[in-house]
């Protein structure tokens, strides 16, 4: 396909120069098929959240799609009514800060499909708005059994960006995992204010491992490779580090022990399927198996390594139920 700037990206780079937009298809719709805009929080250029976003939005078999990248909250309403205005039939928003904004618009445009992204179960969901669940206390659980296995010290840090009920509760199931796994450990939860300041990251993940914290999981997204630069100066074998969203092993492969990994395919799939099939509503939710899975570094021992398997399998068949607790943490 060739790639083009459609005429409603255009105004965007008039009006907000920092707010980047593109297409995947020159025929601008009114073919009949479907036209699906989506809108990034950051570059699809980042190798994580948002590139995983573009790789989703890319992989559809619609008519026409077209995407804005980098767009600030306070943006959100302005490009999605030019999108609207555009005529597009579907607009996702890729991030959960989107989604206020996501069903006012929603609601003033009620022939036109809107997909946002939560945490939980959204109250006063319009009627043409699906919600991805993106599930993130559940598919951290099992990175809360992974440090119990590995620290030997019995303390093990939480390094989130910024301190939302999401990553709150990120905490809280790591804390259920640990707490299920009968071990003694503790969890010292920290925010670095920025996902993608990798400075500040390096500097706290040094901090974090001086007093004693020998596995670090993080919420992340480009911050992470400050992680991991401080936890490569440290023993191999005695420290581990998580990551999240994308495979970043090649960053500290001596470290590296698990990914909780995403992907955007499926879940948009289906949701613009059921669309096309006349679902106008929906709550998809992201589960092992549907958009989410665990990846193990090598170096991983095979102790820790079926602790692991056997959580994932434990909240696969329903054993295991991880509560979704997203107070804030002390």
């Amino acid at each position: 396909m060739r790639n083009r700037i459609s005429v409603v990206a255009a105004i965007a780079l008039v009006t907000v120069p920092l707010v980047a937009c593109g297409s995947d298809s020159e025929s601008g719709g009114g073919d009949g098929e479907l036209r699906v805009a989506a809108i990034f929080s950051g570059p699809t250029t980042d190798a994580d959240y948002n590139a995983l976003g573009l790789q989703a939005l890319q992989a559809l078999e619609v008519g026409d799609t077209s995407y804005s990248e980098s767009v600030p909250v306070p943006d959100i309403e302005r490009v999605l009514q030019e999108y609207v205005a555009d005529g597009y039939d579907v607009i996702w928003t890729h991030g959960s800060q989107f989604y206020e904004a996501t069903a006012k618009i929603a609601a003033q445009n009620p022939d036109v499909y809107f997909i946002g992204e939560f945490d939980g179960q959204p109250e006063g969901q319009p009627e043409n708005v699906w919600v991805i669940d993106r599930n993130f206390h559940t598919v951290f659980y099992p990175l809360g059994t992974l440090a119990a296995e590995l620290s030997e010290t019995g303390s093990i840090a939480y390094l989130g960006g910024l301190s939302l009920p999401f990553s709150y509760s990120e905490v809280h199931a790591v804390e259920q995992a640990i707490a299920d796994s009968g071990k003694d450990v503790k969890v010292n939860p920290v925010w670095s204010g920025d996902f993608n300041d990798t400075v500040k990251a390096q500097q706290l993940t040094s901090q974090l491992l001086s007093n004693g914290n020998d596995v670090i999981i993080t919420s992340l997204n480009l911050g992470v490779v400050g992680s991991f630069q401080a936890i490569n100066e440290t023993e191999v074998g005695k420290t581990w580090l998580t990551v999240k969203y994308t495979d970043k092993s090649q960053n500290g492969p001596d470290h590296y022990a698990a990914t909780v990994k995403y992907d955007f395919e499926g879940p948009l799939a289906e949701v613009v399927d059921s669309i096309e099939a006349g679902e106008t509503q929906g709550h998809y939710v992201i589960e092992f198996g549907r958009g989410a899975s665990v990846a193990l570094g090598d170096k991983v021992p095979d102790a820790a390594r079926a602790a692991v398997e056997a959580a994932v399998e434990g909240i696969s068949d329903g054993s295991i139920t991880v509560e979704l607790d997203q107070s804030e943490v002390e």
